[in-house]
């Protein structure tokens, strides 16, 4: 730098120049690189919006496209109809045991009897009568579990005595759905069935109370049936007569 006259005049070497310039060309060039970037994005953006238009609309009405769209938005949130797909948290049903005892074929009766312990005719006449009490409606979701399916888990519940993790994959729902089929089920028989499922009262009670202490069991007047307790296998007696349906060694309480 120098001064001459009062006058002040800056003087920069050769290199400083060209480092000065070369840095203006560099950001001359990076903004005509984001110049272009920016136009090639419009251009993407613009060629892909006519693209879906063109294919989607097919020249109708969007105005009518949005009505119709919220139309059915509308009709799955109030319970029209639900969900196709089910929402990511919700479990796929895809089959199991259910659909085997769905089958009519020669083996069916055979199959009801060795999962549910009954004939498919009482089958039916047990979802019959708990129907009406099992209903259910149709969610955002997906479809609700109908009555025969509740139903025939909830025998198998109690008829196998498997726990609901692995009872729940036989039938494909879920564990919580499990829960809730039991009580449900068991709630709609005491409703359906009200003289068939009820303690002893009055004079039925006094001749059960007799019957059973005449048996060595005083002050009962019910039991329950079907109540197997394990136990090993017998030592010099028939195997066979312990031997249950669970393939275990077990006496009746």
């Amino acid at each position: 730098m120098a001064t001459s006259g009062g006058t002040r005049r800056d003087t920069l070497s050769k290199a400083e120049r060209m480092a000065v310039a070369a840095a203006v060309n560099a950001i001359l060039f990076r903004c005509q690189l984001q110049r272009g970037e920016g136009r090639m994005r419009a251009f993407i953006h613009a060629r892909r919006k006519r693209m879906l238009q063109s294919t989607n609309v097919e020249g109708e009405d969007s105005g009518a496209i949005c009505d119709a769209v919220l139309q059915v938005c509308y009709a799955m949130g109030c319970g029209a109809f639900p969900r196709a797909t089910p929402m990511w948290w919700m479990k796929r049903r895809t089959g199991g045991a259910w659909e085997d005892l769905r089958q009519c074929d020669d083996a069916t009766a055979d199959y009801f009897k060795d999962k549910l312990r009954i004939s498919p005719r009482v089958f039916r006449e047990i979802m019959e009568a708990l129907s009406p009490f099992l209903e259910g409606r149709a969610t955002f979701y997906r479809e609700p579990l109908q009555p025969d399916h509740i139903v025939a888990y909830a025998l198998y519940r109690w008829a196998s005595g498997e726990t609901y993790e692995s009872g729940t994959c036989n039938f494909d729902i879920g564990r919580s759905s499990g829960f809730v089929a039991v009580r449900d089920v068991t709630t709609a028989l005491l409703s359906a069935y009200p003289d068939k499922i009820s303690w002893p009262t009055g004079l039925q009670k006094v001749v059960v109370l007799r019957a059973f202490a005449d048996k060595g069991f005083p002050n009962c007047h019910g039991c329950i049936d079907c109540t197997h307790i394990f136990i090993d296998k017998s030592t010099n007696c028939p195997g066979e007569d312990y031997y249950d349906r669970k393939h275990r060694f077990s006496i009746q309480a």
